[in-house]
């Protein structure tokens, strides 16, 4: 993760006897005329602040009162909630008690605790205490140092999950707990050290100044330190849950065609959206568009042609976006050639932003397996997921490269012998290769590599997942189309058979058909074409798609085979008696009566 925003508390953190540092405020500037952008969260009175720590406009926000009011040196500023209660105001007065009332929080002594609590009570008043050392703040509820820099990013459009947060008192938990990396002081809270992803050594703020510069020096937030943020993969052998942490690393995920790996991909990607990170998803054969479900989440393409450049840049300068970019019906080359853009353009928004979080890119093999891939990715940024059933294919580079390598059923000889390869590479460690190519669709295997594996290997059952495939129930099987709608086998020229007026018909004469013939449809795309076009069933021509291209790779042999399979398993086919083939209908949707090509191979 990109460093992009520093969190700092005042008091007892950056400022003694409330006076801020002169070490940390050159410290500031100096990570500021890099573009950090620097907020402080405290629990002070805004006019107090300015009071002590002078003119504010030495960083770019204040988060003040715990969370309740924000400032920005543009001079906007707001109040996250309602104003103190004058009836609490007016009772604690009557009952002696000596207080400081800001535009939304009051703070007492701690010791005034009970009666403040007895006041809260008797009047029936949404308000809640918070201690911080010695001193007690009565809040509004739900107002917090962590909600009050939620809103004040989400204001500078930027976002937590590149932010480290340093604090030192009982009210920086939700602070520190809101950041990719909260830091707790030696000097501070003892239960805050313990929950926080770092602590920083000394015995006082010149010691947050030097640690400011430090994490400066790189831009990169340091990813063996990051690990608060998790991902819920599914269930061990031994039935513990697998998580992962949510660190900047670059992943991997392989096996062969239609063993899941969509799955995995989709589930971590639900998870990464869910807790705010924004993800960039490749799309080239239309399996992810059903993350649009998803809050923040919008899809390019598809039926529309892919997104310029410049609109999807604007697009993901928004840290609470995520994008799916669908290439499906894009023909092959075209796709690689807007690749050539795009991947350069991401990297570059990254390295500037930080944004996106996490950059998926599916059917990998299709546009990283030459040497040139320094061009295309920028590996350092640890942003990269890369999903493929040609894993021998990727760049040698680009393998090496992946530190968080998941595996779904294999079973081409090639693509085990480099699974064994890289195993080798990490340990020694091996996978037998009956439980490779014998894992159920809802297992996987992580690879060693990561802390939570150690040097072991861990078989695991998926968790479900939130926005699952939907798969049609027998729509199309029986349905008469017109014949200009129909499929026609042709060799190029000439017709040979056809047409084929419904599925059943067209699976019939695919069993027919020549080698030859067979050759030429599938490099054209007519079958997933015709699929797309007169059925409008995207998902199914997406997997017919993926058959082809694999088909004119050279990857795929048994064509007839693997496009009957696919048709079979969509509308759910059963073999009756006589060998005849039935199925119980659904309410049968209309088919498009837009002529479709009579001649697809002429199309």
């Amino acid at each position: 993760m990109k460093f992009g925003v520093l969190a700092l508390d005042y008091d007892g953190t950056i400022a003694c006897d409330g006076v801020l540092d002169p070490d940390v405020r050159s410290a500031i500037a100096e990570v500021r005329a890099h573009g950090i952008a620097v907020v402080i969260v405290t629990g002070r009175i805004l006019s107090e602040l300015e009071r002590v720590a002078g003119d504010l406009h030495f960083v770019d926000a204040v988060v003040a009162e715990n969370g309740a009011v924000l400032w920005f040196a543009n001079g906007y500023s707001r109040h996250l909630t309602f104003p103190t209660s004058i009836q609490f105001l007016q009772e604690l007065s009557r009952r002696g008690l000596e207080f400081k009332a800001g535009q939304c929080v009051v703070e007492l002594d701690a010791s005034a605790a009970p009666q403040a609590l007895a006041i809260i009570r008797d009047l029936e008043l949404p308000l809640v205490q918070l201690f911080n050392r010695g001193r007690l703040m009565v809040l509004p509820q739900a107002v917090s140092k962590g909600a009050g820099l939620r809103e004040a990013l989400a204001t500078l459009r930027l976002s937590v999950h590149n932010a480290i947060a340093i604090g030192d008192a009982e009210n920086d938990h939700d602070l520190l707990a809101a950041c990719e990396l909260g830091v707790a002081v030696a000097w501070g809270s003892r239960l805050l050290q313990e929950a926080a992803d770092e602590v920083l050594p000394g015995e006082g703020p010149t010691a947050v100044a030097a640690y400011i510069r430090q994490v400066a020096s790189d831009l990169r937030l340091p990813p063996e330190k990051i690990g608060q943020h998790r991902l819920s993969l599914g269930t061990a052998e031994d039935g513990r849950e697998l998580t992962i942490a949510t660190r900047g690393l670059n992943s991997l995920i392989a096996g062969d065609p239609r063993s899941g790996k969509s799955w995995v991909t989709g589930l971590m990607c639900e998870q990464l959206i869910l807790q705010g990170y924004s993800v960039c998803v490749i799309d080239p054969e239309g399996d992810y568009r059903t993350l649009e479900t998803l809050p923040g989440v919008v899809v390019f393409g598809g039926e529309d042609p892919p997104p310029e450049l410049p609109d999807l840049a604007r697009v993901l300068h928004h840290p609470d976006m995520s994008v799916v970019i669908d290439l499906s019906h894009a023909p092959y080359q075209d796709k690689i050639n807007y690749m050539k853009s795009l991947l350069p353009m991401l990297a570059a928004i990254r390295r500037t932003t930080g944004l996106p979080h996490r950059i998926v890119i599916d059917e990998a093999h299709y546009f990283l397996h030459d040497p040139n891939v320094g061009e295309l990715l920028d590996l350092t940024l640890g942003a990269y997921t890369l999903v493929t059933y040609r894993l021998a294919d990727l760049d040698a580079h680009l393998r090496n490269a992946m530190e968080c390598i998941i595996v779904k059923r294999t079973t081409d000889p090639r693509e085990i012998h480099t699974l064994m390869q890289i195993l080798q590479a990490k340990g020694g460690c091996s996978i037998p290769v009956a439980t490779l190519s014998s894992l159920g669709i809802e297992e996987a295997i992580l690879l060693p590599g990561l802390q939570e594996t150690g040097l072991q290997c861990l078989t695991f059952k998926l968790f479900p997942r939130l926005t699952s495939h939907v798969r049609h129930k027998a729509k199309y099987l029986d349905v008469q189309l017109l014949a200009e709608q129909g499929f026609w086998f042709t060799d190029g020229g000439g017709t040979l058979a056809g047409p084929a007026r419904t599925l059943k018909e067209f699976l019939a004469l695919l069993q027919l058909a020549s080698p030859s013939v067979l050759v030429g449809h599938a490099h054209r795309e007519d079958f997933s074409r015709w699929i797309a076009d007169v059925f409008h069933d995207h998902a199914l021509a997406s997997e017919i798609r993926k058959v082809e291209q694999r088909f004119r790779l050279g990857h795929l042999h048994g064509l007839t085979e693997s496009i009957a399979k696919l048709v079979s398993e969509r509308y759910e086919f059963s073999a009756g008696r006589g060998g005849e083939l039935h199925v119980a209908f659904s309410s049968p949707e209309s088919i498009s009566s837009q002529a479709f090509a009579a001649r697809v191979g002429n199309a």
